[in-house]
């Protein structure tokens, strides 16, 4: 077995994880791409960041992901960051380039992936349900793929006008914050639909407040909620004949662009999603 191939991937929690289905994915992917790599799931606390980045050199490890709380925090112990990580200020990826580590942020580009797969976004109109990270990296991604316009419907008008400041001041795509005050009525003349909140996590029973009658069939609708794949709010949305995208692809699309960015092997997208059903027992 050789040096290379003895190399670890590992991924970074701030908080004990119940089974990790990026994990579990991931191995499935090294196995089929004949690579004795492992993908490992630590607990890192935050006043220990530093020191696991220092111990992930040391080690000779190839990269890893982060998850909240270390997204933002973890900038400040990088070598650089890619156009998009800068742009988003937060990090969910790093790849070991010469003796340092370049910090990535794949959750948009998985998302626009997953997009390019039903339409492209280029010249679209989106509307994004939420304003945190998950938001974020989805609408900077989308700007960089030269959407027409963004609307951002988030309750805090904070987050929100923040968000749309970021979008047309840096991403110089045309952006506004809109408060999101009971169920939102979706604009005839928007092309794409994001729920990029929590809402439906784990709670399949659970609705984004929303006028569902605005959903015209013409529209792609989509959720980053991957458990369960398929929310009320996409139902509803089939319900209203829009053509939907659930989570699952996001997060498959993601673990595409990681292994590649890491091992420099295209791994295969069917053996990620197989293995993140299985998971899920779906």
């Amino acid at each position: 077995m050789t040096h290379e191939a003895l190399q670890e991937i590992v991924c970074c929690m701030g908080q004990p994880v119940a089974g990790n289905p990026t994990q579990y994915m991931m191995e499935k992917c090294f196995v089929a791409a004949g690579l004795e790599w492992r993908y490992l799931t630590l607990e890192v606390p935050g006043e220990n960041l530093a020191d696991a980045l220092a111990g992930m050199k040391a080690m000779g490890f190839r990269g890893g992901n982060f998850t909240i709380p270390h997204k933002v925090e973890v900038i400040q112990h990088l070598d650089g960051l890619s156009e998009a990580a800068e742009l988003m200020g937060a990090v969910n990826c790093i790849n070991r380039v010469g003796d340092g580590f370049i910090g990535e942020n794949t959750d948009g580009k998985g998302f626009v992936q997953s997009l390019k797969d039903v339409t492209d976004p280029e010249g679209k109109k989106i509307l994004i349900f939420g304003a945190g990270g998950a938001s974020r990296a989805i609408a900077v991604e989308l700007g960089l793929s030269k959407v027409a316009d963004i609307t951002i419907v988030n309750r805090d008008e904070g987050r929100g006008q923040s968000l749309a400041t970021l979008l047309n001041d840096r991403v110089k795509v045309p952006s506004r914050w809109i408060a999101w005050d009971g169920n939102h009525e979706v604009p005839e003349d928007i092309d794409i639909v994001i729920n990029a909140t929590s809402i439906g996590l784990n709670d399949a029973s659970a609705m984004v407040p929303v006028d569902v009658s605005s959903l015209k069939e013409n529209m792609i609708v989509s959720d980053v909620i991957f458990n369960p794949p398929e929310t009320m709010f996409l139902k509803a949305a089939e319900s209203q004949g829009c053509t939907t995208l659930d989570g699952l692809g996001m997060l498959v699309n993601q673990g595409v662009i990681g292994f590649k960015i890491w091992t420099g092997v295209d791994p295969d997208a069917a053996v990620m999603r197989e293995a993140l059903e299985e998971f899920l027992n779906i």
